[in-house]
């Protein structure tokens, strides 16, 4: 085995050695421990499906209401908590810094790959048990949804490893990404899909990253859904600036994590 390889496989352990102190970590305290991951999307799933019953709403193209929300909630809360849970690596995991074999990349890595098979069951659970309920699944395409919500984790991820940077720079920013972030929840084609805004409203609301994310996951779960709009290389080109400027923010600022 080339040294590349020996050096990949020991870091590849090293990462999934701390996705797992960080499962344990995050839900081992719980009493219901990993089911707490699948309660906050189900929460709003559920919540906006009241809504949605009580105002006598329909979805677009009188698509299946919890399949609607969930491909829009989970997609968006993916990226959400993604970049939420990797901003915050290095500061929750300082300590863990002192063992040679951990390096920063390694703590949002882990992380970023958690929330990935976290939200892949969340998922998973909430459209399968509709399935049951139903006695249907609608399933067009499973790579184009796989597609879609990796997209959405490696958006979450890059844009979550750029602030883990800057807040070492400017730790204000923990404090304004918030108010920041939030408009992107009503912006990101949640309840609305592309197929149904007006044109301008539409290209507009297309600048939004998360929104093409959403219309990959939506175009590979139900059949005939009014796609064309989604543009995968336009999410890639934003993950790849993302990565760029937040790898090149990781090298220079690095001495200040290392001496800490």
């Amino acid at each position: 085995m080339s040294p590349l390889l020996r050096g990949a496989r020991v870091q590849l352990r090293v990462i999934g050695a701390l996705a797992t102190r960080e499962t344990r970590t995050r839900f081992g305290g719980h009493a219901l421990g990993y089911l707490w991951a699948l309660a906050e999307p189900l929460f709003w799933v559920l919540t906006f499906y009241g809504a949605f019953v009580l105002l006598n709403r329909r979805t677009p193209e009188n698509l299946d209401v919890v399949g609607f929300l969930t491909t829009g909630i989970v997609t968006y809360e993916l990226v959400i908590k993604t970049q939420e849970r990797a901003s915050q690596a290095i500061s929750a995991n300082r300590a863990l810094l002192f063992y040679p074999q951990v390096q920063t990349l390694d703590l949002v890595f882990a992380r970023v790959a958690l929330e990935l098979a976290t939200y892949v069951v969340v998922f998973a659970v909430i459209l399968g048990g509709n399935a049951i309920v139903r006695g249907e699944l609608e399933l067009a395409s499973p790579l184009y949804v796989a597609l879609g919500l990796v997209l959405a984790t490696a958006l979450g991820g890059s844009l979550g490893l750029l602030l883990c940077g800057l807040q070492l720079v400017f730790p204000t920013i923990e404090r304004m990404k918030g108010p920041l972030m939030r408009p992107l929840f009503w912006t990101s084609g949640l309840f609305f899909t592309a197929h149904m805004l007006p044109l301008r409203v539409r290209e507009l609301l297309l600048w939004n990253p998360i929104f093409h994310c959403v219309e990959i996951v939506r175009g590979g779960w139900f059949r005939g859904y009014r796609d064309g709009y989604e543009s995968v290389g336009y999410v890639l080109a934003w993950i790849l600036a993302l990565s760029f400027f937040a790898l090149t923010l990781e090298r220079s600022v690095r001495h200040r994590i290392e001496v800490t």
